[in-house]
């Protein structure tokens, strides 16, 4: 029996992490070939572009806002089928839109269905992961999103440049089906959430907005702002630097988060989210900095594999930070929270980062792109030192 309470690969949790591998891979197979797509397509300008990343990212944390509050009332399946059947359909409405403020709505809307299923799969995966696990289990669980998020862009500028956005669209509607078998294998029983056993929650904790969430909250949205340049930039910042295959960036991202995502969940459970933020933010800005001076393809690869690490450490470390000050019940507000901020992160990177390359050039776009982390880095030993005093306080007074 307690074998069975502290083993992670269950059959629930590999076909969660394996559904949620596939959502994003979808999502990041569109959203970096889309730039090229419509202005080819339609001369869009690069304000005009911007918009596809922003109004997806906030139609998506409108619907997880919701999502979140149906979670916590236990409806599960309709979250899970309802996303991916609003992403499914929008995905082949792809094919038809002829205009590009057509193409627009449809991203609106499918946001929605992508926020729904986004925040329905971790928060399921957070209930069959054994606590004393949490740190190693969505350590793994999270490596599908970010390998998702490095091998999409691969995959979808591959298709599009050698079979055309119609074809692109197929393979991403593909995708989606997928998920559908392997979801209904999770909802026709889904998993109850486990009671907590380390620490007790008040009441005011298991319902409302959880203060205890600003703080990792602002960290995630940090770290994505800044991935919002890589994922948006990298192919011109190539095509600036004379760099070819700059796309490649992301398999070597993928290829160093593979490497470290097992290793920096052991250690989030043996030593807190202290030993994983400030050498992972370390990691982030050298490879900032070092992208920002490339002009090789070997250099390339060097700053994607340092990145990497950094991305790799501490993505899964504020994600599982936010899972354990919540209550079981408010998991679905911890994970809607995480994505929320991932969205809008790399949304207003985008954004942002971009209205600096239209002033700069892309070198200097990531050298202040690597301010952000160091801000991020900033914040969090702040933090820290408040808590320490904090605890410091409460133990003097007990």
């Amino acid at each position: 029996m307690q074998q069975d309470k502290t083993r992670l690969w269950t059959k629930e949790f590999i076909i969660l992490t394996l559904c949620n591998f596939l959502l994003f891979l979808q999502l990041h197979m569109i959203i970096s070939t889309l730039p090229a797509y419509v202005q080819g397509e339609f001369h869009a300008s690069s304000f005009q572009v911007s918009l596809f990343t922003t109004l997806f990212a906030l139609s998506a944390i409108a619907a997880r806002l919701y999502s979140a509050k149906q979670l916590e009332k236990g409806n599960r399946n309709r979250m899970i089928y309802v996303g991916i059947l609003i992403t499914l359909l929008v995905t082949l409405g792809y094919y038809f839109a002829a205009a590009m403020g057509v193409l627009l709505v449809l991203r609106m809307i499918f946001g929605v269905g992508f926020g729904m299923s986004s925040t329905a799969f971790p928060t399921m995966a957070s209930d069959v992961i054994p606590v004393k696990r949490m740190g190693e289990g969505m350590g793994y669980f999270g490596l599908s999103t970010s390998l998702a998020m490095s091998i999409g862009p691969v995959l979808g500028i591959g298709i599009l440049n050698s079979s055309g956005f119609n074809m692109l669209t197929w393979a991403t509607a593909l995708v989606i089906l997928i998920i559908a078998p392997l979801s209904y294998t999770l909802t026709s029983k889904s998993p109850k959430p486990k009671a907590p056993v380390e620490t007790p929650f008040t009441e005011k904790q298991k319902a409302g907005f959880n203060k205890a969430l600003v703080v990792p909250s602002v960290l995630n949205g940090l770290l994505a702002f800044c991935y919002g340049g890589i994922v948006s930039f990298i192919a011109l910042f190539g095509i600036e630097n004379g760099i070819n295959n700059a796309a490649l960036f992301f398999l070597f991202n993928a290829l160093a988060i593979l490497v470290v995502r097992p290793i920096a969940g052991r250690i989030y459970d043996s030593k807190g989210h202290a030993a994983l933020v400030i050498p992972g933010s370390i990691f982030v800005m050298v490879g900032l900095v070092l992208l920002s001076n490339v002009s090789t393809t070997s250099g390339l690869f060097v700053s994607a594999f340092l990145f990497g690490i950094g991305y790799g450490a501490l993505q899964p470390s504020f994600q599982t930070w936010m899972i354990q000050v919540v209550s079981p019940e408010q998991r679905g507000l911890a994970n809607g929270m995480f994505l929320n901020t991932l969205d809008f992160g790399i949304a207003l990177g985008s954004l942002l980062l971009g209205l600096i390359a239209s002033f700069s050039d892309y070198n200097i776009m990531y050298r202040y792109s690597a301010l952000f982390i160091l801000l991020l880095l900033v914040i969090y030993l702040i933090h820290m030192r408040m808590a320490k005093k904090a605890k410091l306080k409460a133990s003097h007074s007990a």
